[in-house]
């Protein structure tokens, strides 16, 4: 690490502390030349290899304006949004790659959207998934139904309370 100050080619790690929910690493450094301090930030860097081909730094901010716009309409604040690209991001980290094809990251945003919002989750993967007929949204609403029943969780799980609609 180069003294900003005086270029000299060394410097001595002073303090270190995590960052951003431990996705990066602030350090105070010193240098021995000119004695000045001053601070860096690591980051560990993550690519996305798009379909061309082209390599990219993974973007938060991507991941949010493609889910924002499955989201739209829906009861779903911009906390759940970034929750939601937080804990995508944090899934694709956890495989320990620095590179990861965009495919992956479409697929990382399916299960967390889906937790999130079904009719969100429909929207994406539809557009994601490039579902071209009325058969590919009835196989995942009958899929989303059948996992809801399983749980307990859907109408049909307590007929009482469909009775009383």
């Amino acid at each position: 690490m180069h003294c900003p100050f005086c270029r000299h080619t060394d410097s001595r790690v002073i303090d270190s502390r995590t960052t951003d929910d431990g996705a990066a690493i602030r350090r105070r450094r010193q240098c021995p030349e000119c004695n000045r301090r001053f601070t860096t930030l690591e980051t560990s860097s993550l690519n996305v290899i798009k379909r061309s081909g082209v390599t990219e730094p993974f973007s938060r901010v991507k991941v949010l304006s493609g889910v924002r716009k499955a989201c739209q309409g829906r009861p779903v604040t911009e906390d759940d949004l970034a929750l939601l690209a937080q804990k995508v991001e944090e899934a694709i980290r956890s495989q320990g790659n620095a590179e990861i094809e965009a495919h992956e990251v479409g697929m990382a945003v399916l299960e967390p959207l889906r937790e999130l919002d079904e009719v969100a989750f429909l929207r994406f993967a539809s557009v994601y998934q490039a579902w071209e007929s009325l058969e590919d949204f009835e196989g995942a609403i009958a899929l989303l139904r059948a996992e809801r029943d399983a749980l307990g969780t859907g109408p049909d799980a307590h007929p009482e309370i469909g009775a009383q609609r």
